[in-house]
């Protein structure tokens, strides 16, 4: 239950274990027009969303080197640990970085956005990056709005780390008109590490044309050429792709409705149940990520508490990073998790506080009366 890499369905572990095929072959190109089709169909686009054999990581730095030069302006925002990151490989790549904060837990806020963009009346910030769904804190960001303060710029690109939202609530990427997406193979897709993805927009590949950030591997207009053959410029991981192809046929399947529906009936599920066992949630509730709870926890050390569930329920929950660590802990609710999952960490969660004297075995009871209510009523 922690949110990435997140439970592999039977049907995927099963594809995953097919003998690999020649990447330059036929089936694989076949492949490829098919799973390409299905990861727009996800999207919601009719934008190239190109595969990468590498992290989530490696999707935001190829949006960024792959559509920004040397001493541009971008606007970072940072109310995470992923925030931070995006600031860090700006400005290692000689990116002027403004920065907009949020305290931890907190959402970014789409007006200090608007603002800045508003008064760059030169039209010299080239790029916004943040974080969608901030999975080191629970929070998840207003993209809908802030998307339409940049796109009100005309200039600046979107670059958006949609690594655990892609999969788990809507982020239709044409009528937002998103120019980068990100997003990684751990997550909503259902499968290991060692994919993901980028979304490209017409702008977005205009600003290609100017870039001059050094770039080999990740070069997307190398993806781009090769995508037109159902290709792949490197050495692709094949067996993930085998995977890939299934997890996108079970989504589809499901439908994206539904899948959005799933994730926020877990949201509300683990959110109020925790509040019901005493606990307080570390994101601001108007902001809960549909992905992951961040929970925090009074005068017991998280980390001694995770061990304890991992020891006696073998139930796994993330822990806080960096300043946070000990302080909070994180249940993932993304991805190929169902209702019994969600049940059963809530249930191992209350049996551990009554055990550390916290609460009663009667707030155990009631905090999974009200989950189950969120389960079986929320559309």
């Amino acid at each position: 239950m922690i949110p990435g890499p997140t439970p592999v369905p039977e049907k995927v572990l099963e594809a995953l274990g097919r003998h690999p095929i020649g990447h330059r072959s036929k089936d694989f190109q076949d492949l490829v027009e098919i799973t390409t089709k299905n990861l727009q169909w996800l999207h919601q686009t009719e934008n190239d969303v190109l595969t990468i054999t590498g992290s989530g990581t490696a999707a935001m730095e190829a949006g960024i080197i792959s559509t920004l030069s040397k001493g541009d302006t971008v606007i970072c925002g940072e109310n995470g640990k992923f925030g931070e990151r995006w600031v860090k490989v700006a400005k290692e790549f000689g990116l002027k970085v403004i920065k907009i904060n949020a305290e931890w837990g907190k959402p970014l806020n789409p007006e200090n956005f608007k603002t800045i963009l508003e008064n760059d009346n030169k039209k010299e910030i080239k790029a916004v990056i943040f974080t969608h769904s901030e999975t080191s804190t629970g929070v998840i960001n207003d993209l809908k709005t802030i998307s339409s303060h940049i796109r009100n710029h005309k200039k600046a690109l979107s670059i958006i780390d949609c690594v655990t939202s892609i999969g788990a609530c809507n982020v239709p990427v044409d009528e937002w008109e998103l120019d980068i997406v990100a997003s990684g193979s751990q997550k909503g897709y259902m499968i290991p590490p060692g994919l993901s993805f980028v979304s490209m927009s017409k702008k977005a590949w205009q600003a290609s044309e100017d870039s001059n950030l050094p770039k080999f591997y990740l070069n997307l207009k190398s993806y781009k050429k090769s995508l037109s053959s159902n290709s792949n410029p490197y050495t692709p991981a094949v067996n993930l792709v085998f995977a890939l192809d299934e997890s996108l046929k079970m989504m589809k399947d499901e439908g994206l409705d539904k899948i959005f529906k799933r994730h926020k009936r877990h949201k509300l599920a683990v959110s109020e149940a925790a509040k019901t066992l005493n606990l307080k949630l570390f994101a601001d509730e108007k902001n809960l990520s549909p992905s992951v709870t961040a929970i925090q926890i009074e005068d017991v050390d998280a980390e001694n508490f995770r061990k304890i569930i991992k020891n006696k329920y073998d139930i796994l929950l993330a822990g806080g990073q960096d300043h946070l660590k000990g302080k909070i802990f994180r249940v993932g609710h993304l991805g190929y998790v169902n209702d019994r999952d969600i049940i059963s960490v809530i249930a191992a969660i209350g049996n551990t506080l009554v055990e550390l004297n916290k609460i009663s075995t009667e707030q155990v009871g009631e905090a999974l009366k009200v989950a189950s209510h969120h389960l079986l009523t929320v559309t």
